[in-house]
């Protein structure tokens, strides 16, 4: 997973992978996700990043669960 801000239009990219996008869907005003030819999850862009994510807040945590 990668993320990418974009000072000078304020703008965050989420990419989870690197699978060729099929479809942009609106998710609100400023959210879209890019889904690939099965539905999957490509990417999110967030408009107006700073007051919709509060990226100066961004961290990052691996969770590992217990094997059973």
């Amino acid at each position: 997973m990668k993320v990418k801000y974009f000072p000078d239009t304020d703008t965050a990219l989420v990419e989870f992978t690197d699978n060729e996008v099929s479809e942009t869907k609106e998710i609100s005003e400023n959210i879209y996700i890019d889904l690939d030819s099965k539905g999957n999850l490509v990417s999110m862009t967030i408009e107006h990043a700073r007051a919709n994510a509060k990226l100066e807040e961004f961290s990052f945590v691996e969770v590992v669960g217990k094997a059973s």
